[in-house]
């Protein structure tokens, strides 16, 4: 079976890119696919929340270095998924990339906003090119199988068609972003909460970001 290969990055942090991956790890094993977390950020951030919570039903394991596309394909035996919480390419750049090798499926956690827009114009898109250009050095695909922008902090826990986040979806869109149609509603209770215990994801939108993810990577196969 292919494994289901993901990397979270973003510019800068603050923007839910821990716990999306968190989150989505539980929802993955809900599905059934047997997530690993690998913890690229050097704030250990999974690794601290697995540690406080005594275990979060799948192993999470610390992958802060730069050569985690070679490390962790060794690691990828009887799961179904792998997801990698990457460092902000702002600080962290080379370690992020690694990561961007490593993956098949991009996902780039953003809260709506327009200076968002503009850092995001201006930074990752080149970032993006400079990992597409390592991974076509190192013999795999130029492009991941399919990348996408997981808006986060959202006003409301759907897509929304007016309002400042349907504004921020369709400014995305206009720069050649594929948006997801699942989006991460702001509930700053429900998720600082949950840090320290095992995951619960009833009541959040990331059992179908899930879905919405495998959806489009076995698209990307078929």
């Amino acid at each position: 079976m292919t494994v289901l290969r993901i990397a979270f990055v973003s510019i800068k942090p603050g923007v839910g890119k821990s716990t999306s991956g968190i989150f989505l790890c539980k929802s993955l094993q809900e599905i059934g696919l047997d997530p690993l977390l690998a913890d690229g950020d050097k704030g250990a951030s999974c690794l601290g929340w697995m540690q406080d919570a005594g275990g979060l039903g799948f192993p999470v394991i610390g992958q802060a270095i730069t050569t985690m596309h070679r490390s962790l394909p060794g690691l990828e035996a009887g799961r179904g998924a792998v997801v990698v919480d990457a460092p902000q390419l702002e600080d962290h750049e080379a370690i992020a990339r690694s990561a961007l090798v490593y993956a098949d499926v991009w996902i780039f956690p953003l809260a709506p906003g327009g200076m968002e827009v503009r850092r995001t114009m201006l930074q990752l898109r080149k970032k993006l090119d400079e990992a597409r250009d390592m991974r076509e050095q190192l013999g795999r695909p130029r492009d991941p199988m399919c990348e996408m922008v997981l808006m986060t902090r959202t006003n409301r826990p759907y897509a929304t068609k007016t309002g400042p986040d349907a504004e921020f979806r369709e400014a995305l869109t206009g720069k050649g972003f594929r948006v997801m149609n699942t989006v991460i509603a702001f509930n700053d209770d429900l998720y600082r909460q949950a840090y320290g215990f095992e995951v619960d994801t009833t009541g959040t939108t990331y059992p179908a970001a899930a879905k919405e993810i495998i959806a489009e990577w076995e698209r990307a196969q078929a």
